[in-house]
């Protein structure tokens, strides 16, 4: 296939339909029928990247290889298809503006007046092609963020009526994601807001090839001859997104529904017959159908938004199946846990994971349910701030250091176990000072090498503060060994307690590579200790 087609995936009514769903689920499809597949995220924020944004306002901040700091949908997108995203996977208007305005001031406009048409829209249709023109990838889907009829996302659906156009005939198509609500006083599925979601659609000048629908209900022939009618779309196009029990049923409904197939015939694909779906099935299968249940302890702080641990939740989905195990979640408010509190909400548990995050915010609780874990025996994962609070709990209750800290939390602590690198002191830019993406990591000894069978990795991370090394053998005397260190800098990578049943922190995040193909080996073995730990115990 000479040059890539193009999926554009809009969104009507409301927000939160699954957008980013439905698109890694029509790449699998596609992908499992022989295709290069990859999808990208137009987020209409100004933000430059969602690296500074509170989780609560967007869910987790998910990191490529690269280093992008990006949308969480690119997190779905790579535990479907096992394939890695890239800065260019994610846009944000922020990044588009901040392009334009910088060649602008470099003349490049050769002193035209710059308007959002053409040079907002052109840089976008850039953005939106790059991908494309690489020669790696059949099929480009571009999830447009927000909903049609917001402001912010006008100059993103300009760029696709513009393409469309650009494109021609069987090389681009628009499908539009929507709602049909049921109204449970008059007994029936209403259609008038999805018709108004469309008709916002065209007064853009896109019309939309492909109709899906988000319901609670079935849809009756009636209604589905009904939006094709008034919404202007064959009847085979109009796809029903029924709730499920999991969202990795989904490429499956989609399949049922036919979604690839439409897609197939409207673009001139050449494809397989039938999607090869035989290993995703299996991890279904046993996803569905545990053997026995473990209860996971999430210590962290932001825990009423479920989005802002999304990887760290799928991660224990794919190392649940894996290892037959149904794990059940129970998250816990680290600013809220007591030390009086600490039995009750900690003894039944079957494993502890301390979850990453920044600022001083909670940081006591999280250290006293280390400790606890510690202490009881209770399988303890601890990723990026986790591990950082396992070392300063250490520091504190075995070496006898009362006031260690990180100097995120207490710049003058005498006992800065956890630090800035000499080089990010002087650094004012806080992005500037962050570790971000991909860096290897040398496995010594210890249980960490035995899980990865392997003596050089390669993890991805986003943080600031670091291992301190002056304390490292004092910590290594006192029982809290380093297993993992990076070999061009000498950081601590990994900690472990020897002597514990299952006791590792990692400066990286291990959640950001688990994917339904290849469930993180980290969270699979720490899964398998609290089955274990849960079994000993009764």
């Amino acid at each position: 296939m000479a040059h890539a087609k193009y999926i554009f995936v809009t969104g009507g009514v409301t927000s939160s339909l699954g957008k980013g769903i439905i698109a890694a689920s029509l790449a699998k499809l596609l992908q499992a029928r022989g295709l290069r597949v990859t999808i990208q995220k137009l987020d209409p924020y100004i933000n430059v990247d969602p690296g500074t944004l509170n989780p609560y306002e967007h869910g987790e901040c998910y990191v490529t290889e690269d280093g992008a700091e990006t949308d969480l949908d690119l997190g779905h997108y790579e535990r479907f298809l096992n394939v890695n995203t890239s800065q260019a996977n994610n846009v944000t208007t922020g990044r588009i503006y901040q392009s334009v305005i910088e060649k602008e001031r470099r003349g490049e406009f050769l002193g035209k007046t710059v308007q959002v048409i053409p040079h907002i829209t052109d840089e976008i249709k850039h953005r939106i092609q790059k991908l494309g023109k690489s020669g790696d990838y059949d099929v480009v889907i571009t999830e447009i963020g927000g909903t049609v009829g917001d402001i912010e996302s006008l100059p993103y659906i300009e760029s696709v009526r513009q393409l469309k156009w650009e494109l021609g005939d069987r090389n681009s198509l628009v499908i539009h994601l929507t709602l049909v609500p049921y109204l449970k006083a008059a007994g029936e599925l209403k259609t008038k807001p999805t018709q108004h979601s469309i008709k916002t659609l065209m007064e853009s000048g896109v019309q939309a090839d492909i109709l899906v629908c988000r319901t609670e209900h079935e849809l009756s022939e009636d209604i589905r001859m009904k939006l094709a009618r008034f919404c202007n779309v064959k009847l085979e196009a109009v796809i029903q997104s029924i709730d499920v029990e999991t969202i990795y049923d989904v490429p499956n409904k989609m399949l049922e529904q036919g979604l690839d197939t439409v897609v197939i015939k409207k673009m001139l694909l050449r494809t397989g017959d039938t999607p090869d779906l035989t290993n995703w099935n299996k991890f279904l299968k046993r996803h569905k159908n545990p053997k026995s249940e473990i209860t996971i302890g999430l210590i962290g702080k932001y825990v009423e938004l479920q989005d802002s641990y999304k990887s760290i939740l799928e991660s224990f989905i794919h190392a649940g199946a894996e290892n037959e195990v149904s794990v059940k979640i129970e998250s816990i408010h680290s600013e809220h846990l007591e030390i009086d509190q600490l039995k009750e909400h900690l003894s039944h548990l079957d494993g502890v994971l301390v979850a990453p995050g920044f600022g001083e915010r909670g940081i006591a609780g999280k250290i006293e349910a280390v400790r606890y874990a510690r202490e009881k025996g209770i399988p303890f994962f601890g990723i990026c701030l986790g591990m950082q609070m396992a070392v300063i709990e250490y520091s504190r209750n075995v070496l006898g250091l009362e006031d260690a800290n990180s100097v995120e939390m207490d710049p003058k602590t005498s006992n800065p176990v956890i630090s800035l690198m000499e080089d990010q002191k002087d650094i004012l830019d806080m992005g500037g000072t962050m570790r971000l993406g991909a860096w290897d990591c040398e496995l010594k000894s210890g249980k960490i090498k035995e899980i990865y069978k392997q003596s050089m990795i390669s993890e991805r991370h986003r943080h600031r503060y670091e291992f301190n090394n002056e304390y490292l053998e004092r910590l290594e005397n006192a029982g809290l060994k380093s297993t993992g260190i990076n070999p061009k800098s000498g950081l601590v990578e990994v900690i472990e307690i020897p002597d514990h049943p299952w006791f590792i922190g990692v400066q990286y995040h291990p959640e950001y590579k688990s994917t339904v193909a290849k469930p993180h080996p980290l969270f699979v073995s720490f899964v398998a200790a609290a089955a274990k730990f849960k079994k000993g115990r009764k």
